[in-house]
């Protein structure tokens, strides 16, 4: 997919403040420090479009994206970081669980997983809860290139089985750019699916 715009549309913590849902959502979760705000700027060929931070637990807020006034990004806040206080975990679950079940514009999720760890047990528990909503996430491992190919693949294949896929999670570098293009593929394939009259 062609980037021709990109730009931040506002952030929320509840219902009331999302903006309004005219175009196909694609949300993108996954726990602290995965990389979900730098894939988000990769993909989208813009630098600071998602604030980076080297603190793990940063984003607390959904943050709302608009690529070539045709889809929307939602940068999810991410889990499982032990640092973050406890008052902002406990507030993550209802604060995300709101948002899967009352946003009718979502029509598929990207979760992002570190290549170099195994799907952790909260990894596993939100792919349960997705599937139960039927929604068929996105699965991309990030930071292929901290590994060597021969283990990226091995890894593929293990998360792979973990999780009960039926497709090859898509593997990911932003140093390279590795699975660019495939993650664009699997996302405008999933908004097809869902509206045939989709342009990609």
């Amino acid at each position: 997919m062609k980037v021709v715009s990109a730009e931040f549309i506002k952030s929320a913590t509840e219902p009331s403040q999302y903006p309004e849902g005219e175009l196909p959502e694609v949300a993108f979760v996954g726990r602290s420090n995965v990389g979900k705000s730098s894939l988000i700027n990769a993909i989208t060929f813009r630098k600071n479009l998602a604030l980076t931070s080297s603190t793990p637990g940063c984003t607390r807020l959904i943050n709302f994206f608009k690529v070539n006034d045709q889809i929307s990004l939602a940068d999810l806040p991410g889990y499982g970081y032990a640092k973050v206080p406890v008052a902002s975990r406990r507030a993550w679950q209802p604060m995300i669980e709101t948002y899967f079940k009352r946003r009718k514009s979502l029509k598929t999720v990207v979760l992002i997983l570190d290549v170099r760890r195994y799907p952790s047990e909260k990894d596993i528990d939100l792919i349960h809860w997705l599937r139960k909503y039927k929604i068929i996430p996105i699965i991309i491992l990030t930071k292929t290139d901290k590994i060597s190919k021969s283990q990226a693949k091995l890894r593929q294949h293990q998360v792979k089985e973990v999780l009960g896929l039926t497709t090859d999670p898509i593997l990911f570098s932003t140093r390279t750019g590795e699975g660019k293009d495939t993650i664009w593929g699997a996302i405008q394939n999933s908004l097809a699916a869902e509206n045939p009259h989709f342009i990609q």
